[in-house]
């Protein structure tokens, strides 16, 4: 069942970092903040940290399987924003099976309309039910491919 949020809507090349350098959660959300950041999708840096700390606070969001889906809303957001990054040797993301986290999505969304950002959170869920998501989003090579891949699993879903 496909929701009214696709990723591959607000999803671009720029927005995928493939072979990311953290190695534990505190600097996968920074690179991939940064990531954010340069393509213009978020303007304060310190408001969208800090949201997503804020959340990170309450629980980790390294949910397992090794995947991570650090999230976060603020005000300073002025729209939905994702990222996404691989990493093949894992980070430790404080998971809540202790593995390390190969797959990080990053959500940033408006303060005051929480609806687009449940809504891809679940968009997401469903996409990582498809067989091989995982996987074959650790084995791209390069942002374009990891892109299609996504493209792909929406499909799927659809």
């Amino acid at each position: 069942m496909k929701t009214s949020v696709a990723i591959t809507d607000i999803l671009s090349e720029g927005l995928i970092k493939i072979g990311m350098e953290a190695i534990d959660k505190d600097e996968a959300i920074a690179e991939l903040l940064e990531v954010l950041v340069r393509a213009g999708r978020v303007k304060d840096r310190n408001a969208a940290m800090n949201a997503i700390l804020r959340r990170e606070a309450q629980g980790s969001t390294g949910i397992g399987g090794g995947i991570g889906i650090p999230h976060g809303k603020d005000q300073s957001i002025e729209r939905l924003a994702v990222a996404i990054g691989t990493s093949p040797d894992g980070i430790e993301f404080d998971a809540l099976d202790n593995q390390p986290v190969n797959v990080v999505f990053m959500v940033l969304a408006e303060g005051n309309n929480p609806g687009p950002h449940v809504q891809l959170l679940s968009e997401l869920a469903v996409l990582l039910q498809t067989p091989n998501f995982k996987e074959r989003l650790i084995a791209a090579r390069n942002p374009a491919e990891a892109l299609q891949i996504v493209r792909e699993a929406e499909e799927y879903e659809a």
